[in-house]
Parts: C-alpha cells; sequence; structure tokens
C-alpha cells in the first residue's frame, strides 16, 4: 500500500533552522509566509517573519499549491533540490524516475500521456505513485517547475519574454503570461525590471545564468577529477581559473540535435556562499528546460555535504566534506569513456579517446566554436553502431574492446541506463550481459552516469590496497565489500575519497622521484590480470594480495579495475 507524504514539517525544528540561516536545509524546505503570501528558503536574508506566521513545505510546488509565490530576494528557484535515493522501494524509484523525466524531458514533449508511457504503467497509477511521494500531481509539479524555470530565465538573462516562455515549455506567450500572473501576481516583464541584469549590456550569442548549491564545496578537486579525463576539443578544465568548458550535445525527439559549448566558472573553496556562473551558447537557448537539471547532476550541485560528511568522517575526518560525484552532461560519452578506460591509465584512456574524437567526433560550426580550442562533439551513438572493428583497432583498441564498443552503440537505445529508467540492480545487470562490460565498468556506469551515490566498484584494485592499508592487513574481496558498508549509503564519495588519496599519493612519488628524496616505504599498485605494475613509488606500506580469477571471470569480465586515478 502507498503511504502519502508526509508534508507536516515539525515547526519546532524548522524555525531555528530559519532564524540561524541555516545553509543545510536549503532545498529540503521552504517556509511560507501567512501575512505575505510568500514562499522563501531558509537561508533568505530578509527579516525572519514571527513563528506563528510561518507554514513549512518540504518542496517549492507545495508551497506554491498552497497559493504562495516565490520570494524574489532569495529566489526559490535556485534552491539545490532534495535528492532522495531510494535502490529498495519501488514506489520511490518510480516517482524519482517520473520526476527526473519532468524535469529533464523535452517541452513539447512532457505530458502525463508521455510520462506513462514512459515508465509502461497507467496514467492513474502515475498520479497515484508520484503524489504519494512527491505532495502534488505531476501536472502541478511541472507547471512549478516551468515557472520557476521562467523566473530564473527572467532574472538572469535578458533573453526576449517570448523566448523564455517557449524555453519553459509554454506553447505561447499569451499562456505564459496568463500563468505567471495567476500564480505569482506579477507580469513577467514587471519581474524583469527586478532582474540583476536588467540594465547590462547583452553578450552576443550567449547567456549567464546563476546556479547555487548546499556550501561547502571542494570545486578543486571536482576540477582536477574532470582535469585529468578532459579530452582536447571536447572539454578544457583550467583548475587555476576553477573554470569548465565543454561542448554540448542535446538529443532531441523527431528534431536534430542541438550543439553547442557550456562554460562553468566555481567558486573558492573557501566561499561561505558559493554559487556557481554557467555561460552557454545561444544555440542551446531553446532546450535550456533540459541542460538545467543536467548541469546541476554533472557538477553534483543536489548533494547533501552534511549527510555525505557524517557517513565518512569516522574514515576520513573532515577531509572528504563537500567532495562532489562528477556526473556527466552525456551518458553515451560517460559508457564509452568507461570502455576505453579499461585496463590502462587515465593519459592512456584520454589518448584513445582523443584519436576517436578526431576521427568520429563531430566539428561545430564555426559560429558555435567555443574560445580556447573547443571544436568537436562528442559522436552520437549511431556514428560508433556504424563503425567497423577495423575502424576502431586501427585507433589502437583490442579488437575485443572495439566490438564491446559496437555492440554497446548498436544496443543504446534500448539500454534502461541510456533511458535513465528502472533500478540499480537491474540495469548493472542489463549492461553486464554485454560482452566486454563487467561489474566494475557497470558500477561506474551508473555512479557518474545516474549519480548513483552508493556505488562502490567490485574487484577495483586500487579501493581494494587502500582498505587493507587502513586495515593493515591483506583483505578477501567479501572483507572489502563489508568494510565499505560502513560509507553506505554514500559509498561513492568514499570511492572518489580514496582514489583521490592515491593520486595525491602517486603525485607526491613522482615530485620525490624528481627530487630524488626518499620519504617512505615502497608501495606497488598492479593491475588485475596482467600482473604488471603500473605505479610504483614511495609511501607507506599497503599489503600486496595476488588475486587470481578463473578462465570464465576473465572472459566475463573485461573492465579491469584501474590504477590510482585511473577511472576513465
Amino acid at each position: 500500500m502507498i503511504q502519502p507524504m508526509d508534508t507536516a514539517l515539525d515547526p519546532e525544528h524548522c524555525y531555528p533552522a530559519l532564524l540561524a540561516r541555516d545553509a543545510r536545509f536549503d532545498g529540503v524546505w521552504f517556509v511560507a509566509v501567512r501575512t505575505t503570501g510568500v514562499y522563501c528558503r531558509p537561508i533568505c536574508r530578509v527579516r525572519p517573519p514571527k513563528r506563528e506566521n510561518c507554514s513549512f513545505f518540504p518542496t517549492a510546488a507545495l508551497a506554491e499549491a498552497a497559493h504562495f509565490r516565490p520570494c524574489l530576494k532569495c529566489r526559490p528557484e535556485l534552491a539545490p533540490l532534495a535528492r532522495r535515493w531510494s535502490a529498495m522501494d519501488a514506489t520511490d524509484v518510480l516517482a524519482r524516475e517520473a520526476a527526473r523525466w519532468l524535469d529533464e524531458c523535452a517541452p513539447e514533449s512532457a505530458s502525463l500521456p508521455a510520462l506513462s508511457a514512459h515508465l509502461g504503467v497507467s496514467e492513474r497509477h502515475v498520479r497515484r505513485v508520484f503524489t504519494a511521494v512527491h505532495g502534488v500531481g505531476p501536472l502541478q509539479y511541472l507547471q512549478t517547475r516551468r515557472l520557476l524555470l521562467a523566473k530564473h530565465l527572467l532574472t538572469d538573462t535578458l533573453m526576449p519574454v517570448s523566448e523564455v516562455a517557449l524555453a519553459a515549455g509554454f506553447g505561447s506567450l499569451r499562456r505564459f503570461n496568463a500563468a505567471f500572473v495567476e500564480h505569482y501576481q506579477l507580469n513577467p516583464s514587471a519581474l524583469r525590471r527586478h532582474g540583476v541584469n536588467s540594465a547590462a549590456p547583452p553578450v552576443p550569442d550567449t547567456t549567464e545564468l546563476r546556479l547555487d548549491l548546499r556550501p561547502p564545496l571542494l570545486g578543486r578537486a571536482l576540477l582536477q577529477f574532470l582535469a585529468a579525463r578532459a579530452v582536447p576539443g571536447v572539454e578544457r578544465v583550467d583548475v587555476e581559473a576553477m573554470t569548465v568548458l565543454r561542448s554540448v550535445r542535446l538529443s532531441r525527439p523527431n528534431a536534430e540535435d542541438l550543439l553547442g559549448w557550456v562554460q562553468v566558472r566555481l567558486p573558492p573553496d573557501e566561499a561561505e556562499r558559493p554559487q556557481l556562473r554557467v555561460r552557454l551558447s545561444a544555440s542551446l537557448w531553446p532546450a535550456i528546460a533540459t541542460l538545467m537539471p543536467r548541469l546541476r547532476r554533472w557538477l553534483d550541485l543536489d548533494a547533501d555535504p552534511a549527510a555525505i560528511a557524517a557517513a565518512l568522517r569516522k574514515e576520513f575526518g573532515d577531509a572528504a566534506t563537500g567532495l562532489r560525484l562528477p556526473g556527466t552532461l552525456d551518458r553515451f560519452e560517460l559508457a564509452v569513456r568507461a570502455v576505453l578506460g579499461q585496463q590502462v591509465t587515465v593519459a592512456a584512456a584520454r589518448t584513445l579517446a582523443t584519436r576517436l574524437i578526431a576521427r568520429f567526433g563531430e566539428p561545430l560550426p564555426e559560429d558555435l566554436r567555443a574560445p580556447d580550442g573547443v571544436t568537436h562533439a562528442f559522436p552520437p551513438p549511431q556514428r560508433l553502431a556504424a563503425a567497423t572493428v577495423d575502424d576502431l583497432a586501427s585507433l589502437g583498441l583490442p579488437g575485443r574492446r572495439a566490438q564491446a564498443l559496437i555492440l554497446l552503440a548498436q544496443q543504446w537505445p534500448t539500454l534502461a541506463f541510456a533511458q535513465g529508467r528502472g533500478e540499480v540492480a537491474s540495469a548493472i545487470a542489463e549492461l553486464t550481459e554485454l560482452p566486454g562490460l563487467g561489474p566494475w565498468t557497470a558500477h561506474y556506469m551508473l555512479m557518474r552516469g545516474w549519480s548513483w551515490p552508493d556505488a562502490f566498484p567490485p574487484a577495483d584494485v586500487v579501493l581494494k590496497q587502500c582498505m587493507e592499508h587502513r586495515a593493515n592487513r591483506p583483505l578477501k574481496p567479501t572483507e572489502v565489500a563489508a568494510a565499505a558498508q560502513a560509507f553506505a549509503p554514500y559509498r561513492s564519495y568514499a570511492v572518489l575519497q580514496l582514489w583521490r588519496e592515491a593520486a595525491q599519493a602517486a603525485s607526491l612519488r613522482s615530485a620525490e622521484g624528481a627530487s630524488g628524496r626518499d620519504t617512505g616505504h615502497k608501495v606497488t599498485y598492479t593491475v588485475q590480470r596482467t600482473g604488471k605494475s603500473t605505479v610504483k613509488g614511495k609511501v607507506q606500506h599497503a599489503p600486496q594480495v595476488a588475486t587470481r580469477r578463473t578462465t570464465d571471470q576473465k572472459r566475463r569480465d573485461r573492465s579491469t579495475p584501474h590504477p590510482p586515478g585511473a577511472a576513465s
């Protein structure tokens, strides 16, 4: 039986957090003020309302369903989402999947019949499950998302109001104006006059947006991860300038793909109220409703740092506080990169990806080319599906891995992973049925492609050695998995921190080798099945345990775990 959502937040807990402007609750709930008819984020800088005038709602959609309108000061449309992951409850999985689809689908495609067809259940069941989990029906949720996106664009950009209406999913300017006035008691043009950019000169062919998140943010660590994997021509990361620039391909139903670029500037790690600034090419404006949630997932802007830190603090102290799980803007690109990265280092995987782009990438039109050398978009699945084994082998790929890539591209439209649909266990099982994709690759793909916070790639050599170092003894695979349970439900963040520590150790060894210093004990990281040492140096001792695999296991899993920092 589906239990209705508990919308009655405890005011005795919420009101003190409101007085403290506690950023941990930003996006977790909203406060509505009965005397003004406005709802705010808990971090709003206006004078706090009296306790007796406050109502608390877990979502913006619920606040608007109660006829409150968003604050113009704290801007609820910028609040990070309250990401609730459940891999067990089928109701939560279905409702989460429905909300994600409504967030990311093309505005012209968003409807209850299309949603029920995507989920494979009846419209009645969709309404019942969605309302039980989110507190409002899917159409009310969609209307709120569209209005808040329009408010975001009106405030931050100089896009014409007519283009804002279409980008937010309203079929006409008249319909948009009517909905905006009805819900917010404010004309869109009047709101535009409140916008921070209303007096700024327009920047040709670009628009800039602000994105908020819950602090703290280890932005430098996030950019270092992306920089190590950036493919020239597709992505450029400047860690010192705290920017990442990359090409974007957005697929649309019954229309040509949109190509363009996006640039994100991250705040310094020490910023108390971190905000990101996003610039994107004008070619992507029509799909901004689809792109915005993908940007948030790519950079993990909806993470809950306090909850993650609580799960990891016993093992890592505060070193992992603010760590973000790098996602992707293109699941197919991530899947291909995961296969290219099997059994090789990060540098070698990036070399293979660079060759792939040179051979199969799509050049951006001259008017869409971004500064700093971003000139190509990653190839779509159909382009690699039409490739031959010889085509890919000429790039330096082994024959079996080339076959695996081609089959992955051919099967792509039917895969649950590609559609972001279903439960984690089912998606992993489906991926591992494909030749050349084993459990490690499947876990890694879901960890980044689905922003799955509780992944722990099995048989990862570096993770095993790091865990053995902490235990100060050899560990069986079952013992490693059992020890990792201490990090649940945020094992993905523990994986990132362990990889990060291993990469830092490798960098330290490299620096020591260059200077001729000897400051520690020897450790060797090995790649499973080949037995070849990939990283040698001098750090604190980690036990080394020989691994044995059966012939069937070797044939089954071609996705060999990587040496330090080598996950592609």
